[in-house]
Parts: C-alpha cells; sequence; structure tokens
C-alpha cells in the first residue's frame, strides 16, 4: 500500500471543497506527530536529562565532576531519575514540542505571508537543487527574510519555556523541593505558571529552535551537496549542527538556569542573573558556564531529541502527512452531501400534492 503524499492529501482536501483548511490540518498534524515523539523520547532518556541538569548547576564542581553529577542522580538506584516524572511532565514534553512546533510553524506562515517572503522550507524542498532556484533574493526580501528567522525562534522558544519551564524545574528539584521553592519565593500565580529562571530557559529554547527549525533546513538545502542529500545524511547533518552549534549555545544558558534555581533555593528569593553570573564568574571563572563535561552531559541528554528532530520533522512525519489531510477530505466528504442536500417543497392540496 502506498501512502498518499502531502500534496495528494492537499488535492483530495481541494476536490473536497477544504482547500483553506490544508494548512490548519498540517500544521496539527505535524504538532501532535512532534509531540508523541517528544513524550517517547524524553521519557526514555530521562537519566541523561538529570544528569545534564546536575552538572550544569553548583552542585558540582573541581575534577570528576561526572562522577559526582552520577552519585546525586542515581543516589536511591537507577530508576531514581524516572521517580521525578510527574504528570506535569508528561503534559509538557507533548506540548512543548507540540506547542513549539504549532507556534514556528504559524509564526513563520503568517510572517512570510506578511512580508512577501517564502516560509521555511520543509520535507522534500530539503532535497531540492538550490543552485536552480529560478529568482535570486532582492536585498529587500533578504532582510526580510532575515528578520523573521531572528524573530521566530524567540517566540517559539518563550512560550515553550510557559509550557514547560515549571515542569522542567519539578524534574531538577524534585516534586516536594520544587513545591517548596515556589512557596518561599512567594511569586504571584503567572510567575509560579512560568517557574523560576524563565528568561535562561526561554533563551535556551530559542537557540535550539533556531537550530532545528531554521538553520539545519536552511543550510542543509541550499549548502549540503546535492549528489550526497539524502534521508540518512539530512539525520547526520542535524545531529551534527545539533552537537557542535545549538549546544555549544546553549550550554551557557542550560548552566545560567541551573544556578539560578540553585540560587533561588538557597535564597528564597526571585533570581537575580546579575548576582548568579556575579556569583559563578568567582567561583569557577568560565568553567562555570562553559566546560567540555558540561557540554557533553547536555549533547546526551539534548541530542537524543533535539538533534534527530529535523531528520524526523522532515523525513518521517511527511509520510503520514498525505494520509492525514486525506482523512480531513474524507471526514468533508461525509457532511458535505448532508449540508447541500436540496430543501423539498409540496405543491397543491390534499392528495394531490406534489414535490418540487
Amino acid at each position: 500500500m502506498t501512502l498518499p503524499s502531502p500534496a495528494e492529501g492537499r488535492e483530495k482536501l481541494k476536490a473536497a471543497g477544504g482547500e483553506q483548511m490544508a494548512d490548519p490540518a498540517s500544521m496539527a498534524y505535524r504538532s501532535f506527530g512532534l509531540g508523541c515523539y517528544a513524550v517517547v523520547v524524553r521519557y526514555c532518556t530521562m537519566p541523561l536529562e538529570k544528569t545534564a541538569m546536575i552538572m550544569n548547576s553548583a552542585q558540582v564542581s573541581g575534577s570528576g565532576q561526572l562522577a559526582q553529577a552520577s552519585k546525586i542522580v542515581f543516589a536511591d538506584g537507577p530508576f531514581t531519575p524516572f521517580r521525578t516524572v510527574g504528570r506535569a511532565s508528561i503534559v509538557a514534553w507533548f506540548f512543548q514540542y507540540s506547542v513549539m512546533g504549532f507556534i514556528f510553524q504559524a509564526c513563520d506562515r503568517g510572517l512570510s505571508s506578511a512580508l512577501g517572503v517564502a516560509p521555511v522550507v520543509y520535507g522534500d524542498q530539503l532535497m531540492e537543487d538550490a543552485s536552480k532556484d529560478e529568482t535570486a533574493m532582492t536585498t529587500a526580501d533578504a532582510l526580510k527574510t532575515a528578520g523573521k528567522l531572528a524573530l521566530v525562534p524567540v517566540v517559539a522558544g518563550a512560550i515553550e519555556s510557559g509550557v514547560a519551564n515549571r515542569a522542567e524545574t519539578q524534574r531538577f528539584y524534585g516534586l516536594a523541593t520544587s513545591a517548596a521553592v515556589e512557596a518561599r519565593i512567594g511569586a504571584n500565580a503567572f510567575v509560579r505558571a512560568c517557574g523560576p529562571a524563565f528568561g535562561a530557559n526561554a533563551a535556551r529554547n530559542a537557540i535550539m529552535a533556531t537550530t532545528s527549525f531554521v538553520a539545519t533546513p536552511t543550510l542543509y538545502r541550499k549548502y549540503y551537496p546535492q549528489s550526497e542529500k539524502s534521508k540518512g545524511s539530512l539525520f547526520c547533518f542535524g545531529l551534527g549542527l545539533n552537537i557542535f552549534f545549538g549546544n555549544v549555545l546553549a550550554i551557557t544558558q542550560q548552566s545560567l538556569w541551573g544556578r539560578a534555581l540553585d540560587s533561588a533555593a538557597a535564597t528564597g528569593r526571585p533570581v537575580s542573573y546579575a548576582a548568579v553570573l556575579s556569583q559563578g564568574y568567582r567561583a569557577e571563572g568560565l568553567g562555570a558556564f562553559i566546560t567540555a563535561p558540561k557540554w557533553f552531559s547536555r549533547v546526551l541528554m539534548n541530542a537524543p531529541i533535539q538533534g534527530t528532530m529535523p531528520w524526523f520533522y522532515n523525513n518521517v512525519l511527511p509520510l503520514g502527512e498525505g494520509l492525514a489531510l486525506a482523512g480531513v477530505a474524507s471526514a468533508l466528504g461525509t457532511v458535505a452531501p448532508s449540508a447541500k442536500r436540496p430543501s423539498v417543497t409540496l405543491r397543491g392540496h390534499g392528495s394531490g400534492r406534489e414535490r418540487v
């Protein structure tokens, strides 16, 4: 059985009179797929995530930081990291990636339409030969595109953190300690919903959204050798860019986030990034925020999900997108006949009435 392509699914929607639903349906499908993929991968790699959280905090220092972090992570046995996962984390993982994907798509398409520029490439477009593009981009369009590509990941990252940061702090502290820290800080309902150290978390997510949704597809399509393009090479390219670009930048914000949470727990006051930066730099210099072990632990945690996301988003999700759109078209087809059935009126009197 051959599944319909996304383009064939759109044609079926158009034939069913639902052309205007194609974009919302495809966005919903991709977002749902990203959310499901994230839950499975993030739960399976929870020990790596917990190790990275501890490595990028003030709880370890000096030599042997990985060994120190491992003792903390597995203090109560091999399943200790999994016991920090509550229902909030499962929900947050799903919505963190599904909402991020949806918001990114919505912002990208909305701004692209408003500015008159092309949206970020997706799916089979990555395999196209960029040298055969018919028109060169004008300077004005290049500036508009650059501005759009800078803004969209920031918005997506902030909304992702709004969904997920509080659950991440619960996994960092543990459920009981997290509740105690929130109570001591005494923030209002909105701040509590966002969670402590929101700014550092949002900055990290913006960096990773840029890497996965902007840098990987754009650079791969434009600069990767055409003869070498394949699903396998996209997988490796996305993973490499995540490890050696995205995570090199994101580790600084991950470390700032971890130290900020340690500060909030110790002082019982809202996070002061200036104080966290000053204390960290005085204690360990730049090593407080970026070292090879910190980067390595971050890669172990992040690469399985974020590094493989461009491959999953552009190679796996399109396999079922046409079928999903065809399903929407079928649903419209069952509704449309009853909606369009002509009304029946009766003309005449008594038994001689006739239908019109």
